[in-house]
């Protein structure tokens, strides 16, 4: 991490709890916001029910300042760009070269 202002490198130790690195799994996210914040909800739902009504359960909200959450959306679309390539470079013909 690079401070924008003059001033020494620094980073960011972080440490986790045995629970909190296990993670939480979720294929569903709803994003709302208001003046103040933005709220993401993550949810765990059902996909193959057929039914009207698809059955899920929240796994995790963050509330997020409007500066964070334009970050995060940067980072995102980083993190999707270097996955894409990624996978891009995998999935080459081989060449007989």
């Amino acid at each position: 991490m690079v401070d924008n202002e003059a001033g020494p490198e620094r980073s960011i130790n972080l440490h986790f709890s045995p629970e909190i690195m296990a993670g939480t799994y979720a294929n569903f996210a709803n994003v709302s916001f208001s003046d103040y914040e933005f709220t993401i909800t993550f949810a765990r739902v059902d996909h193959e029910v057929e039914e009207q009504e698809i059955p899920g359960v929240v796994v995790s909200r963050m509330n997020l300042s409007p500066q964070f959450a334009a970050e995060l959306s940067v980072a995102l679309q980083d993190a999707v760009g270097r996955y894409s390539t990624q996978q891009g470079i995998r999935n080459l013909p081989e060449s007989d070269a």
